[in-house]
């Protein structure tokens, strides 16, 4: 171990969180408009979506969280907000959707397979285990802090 590194705390040595962070920004941005702007088909039949009324017809029930996963969470993860709670739930949905629709068709999304459903759960794993990093709504909202950071209790991050 380097001389220099032993004085200082555990927390403090990573030197690539600055790196850390950019990159966890750029995916939420990426995979958060791709979910609003599903949602946004979905909920209010935006960039050529039918609406909440076609969706729940088309998928019954289960139409009216995937709207509001999809189109609220996506948003919540663009800015930072319930970041780690709406990539969860957009999993869910994505396995869901492979489930129910995609992953009959096989692998490739040319057939309609899960290839795309899997590319959005990479994308949304890495905000859930890491959270929103440093450039989040959620850092500057009056929220209940994690003990001893500055961080959001984890369920509100």
């Amino acid at each position: 171990m380097n001389e220099q590194m032993s004085d200082v705390p555990v927390g403090s040595r990573s030197l690539d969180r600055p790196a850390v962070d950019v990159s966890l920004l750029i995916v939420r941005i990426i995979v958060g408009v791709i979910f609003a702007a599903h949602g946004l088909q979905k909920v209010f039949g935006a960039f050529g979506g039918k609406g909440l009324g076609a969706t729940v017809e088309m998928m019954g029930p289960m139409g009216y969280p995937v709207s509001i996963g999809e189109c609220f969470g996506g948003m919540g993860i663009v800015v930072g907000f319930l970041t780690r709670f709406s990539a969860a739930s957009n999993i869910v949905i994505m396995f869901g959707a492979i489930a129910m629709v995609h992953g009959k068709n096989g692998f490739f999304l040319h057939n309609g397979g899960m290839e795309y459903n899997l590319a959005l759960i990479g994308l949304l794993a890495p905000i859930l285990l890491a959270g929103p990093g440093r450039f989040s709504i959620g850092r500057f909202l009056p929220l209940p802090k994690a003990k001893g950071t500055d961080r959001p209790i984890l369920v509100l991050e």
